[in-house]
């Protein structure tokens, strides 16, 4: 390419960076809330270079600083004090040594999560968020895996660190700090973390994400998500496509050590709205929320969206939810019913994004892509090149099932110390996550499962997914797995895993057999039928996917079991 070309591209770049930027600014509202402050605050830091999340709280505190930013319980945070604090935290960890260093984060939803991470990334020290759920082998794998020089933690999971200590080599004992009123003596407070408030200064380093993904299939991998200059404009280009507006109150109820609940927050801030932030996600605790704070955005991954419904119309009608504008659903398949009930009740607000923690928002379906392809994931947003492949790493036909890959300038840096697995996830600059895809008629994309959990049954390709929507679509069906199962006959026999409804079959097996056979082909229909006890769930990570490998592992044993009595009998 000559000079001239590129030269004419990067102008072209430019400009549409421009459009776009100008185009939100008008659409959501932001224009008509920007003052002088804020203005010349991000012309700076932009020329700069930073392009990081803690612009955000840079900009909005000197362009809003009294605006509430934060509301988590009886406490509010304005823009201006939630710079602030980030400076504070910045500045002690570098008076501290940790400057550039990793800091594992392993709490509950409170403000400190998103402090910790935007003071972090001012000193160029790289924020590790991993489950507070985590036992204490799990936390000193995670650990020591990302290399934590120190621990900041919930108070109430102290006991489960006091186990782990010994064996975090890394961590000295001044760099254990525990967050909350009722903290152990023996950790360092983290009000003794935060220093003077100034300007921490330009890092040497840029900091940087660590996101230990869900490990549905094995040991987690961390996947290092670095702050590039692409952010803000790939942010900018997906934000012209949602219903985000400046003055929006999100409520933010899945648990911040995902990116989900980071990811829009961050969305959030980029346009100066407030965020509520709940401890944990309770159905009637989020309708409360929702009229108490007039909420206009939300975010759920479906098995929540799944349990709100689960209340009934009755009970879900005694809140007001009408300044609800947006209800977003990812990081899980969604069911097509369920879909379409949410819309029934709040209206057609509901929104289906497809994603991963290493990817980034991929596609987006509209409400009205729902309504025409229930369970769909929508169509490729800007800045998103998609390819689906076959095993031979080929493009698929129309209409075909592929691995979804994926380039765009969200894409992660790759595993942390994994090589291996960051390599596997390649070809040729595009990045996949497993998951399988195809495009409909209409241009919008669906999930029919992962490549892992891809059954072949005498040879013939089943996607868990067709069955699972399938099913899901008969009344009876509360929630429902289709796994794969080892068959000395067909190679691997299909297998339902299903929570009922009570009180509608009189025999569940036989019926969604039938109910199967006639919708489709012959391979597809399972073999067998499990049902889980009444008050049991299939079980799920914490942002909601379905942990197939614990469905296989209890049907290989349970067949093992079943071979060996009958053995044993016919002896």
């Amino acid at each position: 390419m000559s000079l001239g070309q590129r030269l004419r591209d990067g102008a072209l770049d430019v400009a549409r960076r421009l459009e776009n930027a100008a185009a939100l600014a008008v659409n959501s509202g932001l224009i008509y809330d920007l003052h002088p402050a804020g203005v010349i605050t991000a012309a700076k830091n932009l020329a700069a270079g930073k392009a990081g999340p803690s612009l955000l709280y840079r900009i909005h505190g000197a362009n809003t600083p009294n605006k509430p930013a934060l509301i988590h319980r009886a406490k509010t945070l304005s823009f201006g004090e939630l710079d602030r604090e980030c400076d504070r935290i910045a500045n002690g960890l570098r008076r501290r040594g940790l400057a550039g260093k990793s800091v594992l984060v392993m709490m509950k939803n409170r403000p400190e999560c998103l402090t910790l991470g935007t003071g972090a990334s001012r000193v160029g020290s790289a924020i590790v968020t991993i489950s507070w759920r985590s036992t204490p082998s799990e936390l000193v794998y995670l650990a020591n895996h990302c290399g934590a020089a120190a621990l900041v933690f919930d108070e109430s999971i102290a006991g489960t660190v006091e186990k782990a200590m010994a064996e975090l080599p890394n961590v000295t004992k001044e760099n254990f700090f525990v967050v909350g009123d009722a903290a152990p003596g023996a950790f360092t407070p983290f009000a003794e973390l935060l220093d003077e408030a100034r300007d921490p200064g330009k890092s040497e380093e840029e900091g940087a994400v660590v996101v230990y993904t869900s490990g549905t299939t094995g040991k987690p991998k961390g996947a290092v998500r670095k702050f590039n200059k692409e952010l803000i404009p790939s942010l900018i280009a997906f934000l012209r496509h949602a219903p985000f507006r400046h003055d929006d109150v999100h409520l933010a109820s899945c648990p911040l050590y995902h990116t989900t609940a980071f990811g829009f927050i961050g969305m959030t801030y980029m346009l100066g709205g407030t965020v509520v932030l709940l401890d944990e996600f309770e159905p009637r605790k989020f309708l409360e929320a929702i009229e108490r704070h007039r909420i206009t955005t939300t975010v759920l991954v479906p098995t929540m969206l799944h349990r709100l419904l689960a209340l009934g119309e009755d009970e879900i009608k005694k809140y007001d939810t009408r300044t609800l504008r947006a209800l977003f659903c990812t990081s899980a398949p969604l069911p097509g019913p369920d879909s379409d009930k949410a819309m029934d009740l709040f209206g057609d607000i509901v929104w289906n994004l497809y994603g991963s923690t290493e990817t980034g928002i991929v596609t987006l379906a509209r409400p009205e892509d729902l309504r025409a392809s229930p369970g769909t994931i929508g169509r490729s947003v800007p800045g998103n090149d998609i390819r689906l492949l076959d095993d031979a790493g080929q493009p698929v036909k129309p209409g075909a099932v592929g691995e979804l890959y994926t380039k765009n300038a969200m894409l992660v840096a790759g595993y942390h110390n994994d090589d291996k697995a960051t390599e596997g996830s390649m070809r040729h600059g595009y990045f996949s996550v497993g998951d399988l895809a195809r495009l409909d008629e209409r241009g919008c994309y669906h999930i029919e499962g992962r490549s892992r959990d891809m059954i072949i049954s005498g040879g013939v390709n089943v996607y868990p997914a067709e069955v699972e929507a399938l099913l899901e679509s008969h009344a009876a069906v509360d929630e429902v797995a289709v796994i794969g199962v080892p068959d000395p006959e067909w190679g691997e026999r299909v297998q339902a895993v299903i929570v009922l409804r009570p009180g509608i079959l009189a025999d569940p097996a036989v019926e969604l057999k039938a109910y199967c056979k006639e919708r489709v082909a012959g391979p597809k229909v399972p073999r067998e039928f499990v049902f889980l006890p009444e008050g049991e769930v299939l079980p799920r990570n914490p942002t909601g996917k379905v942990l197939k490998r614990e469905l296989r592992a209890t049907a290989i044993h349970r067949a093992k079991a079943e071979n060996a009595h009958g053995e044993k009998a016919s002896a």
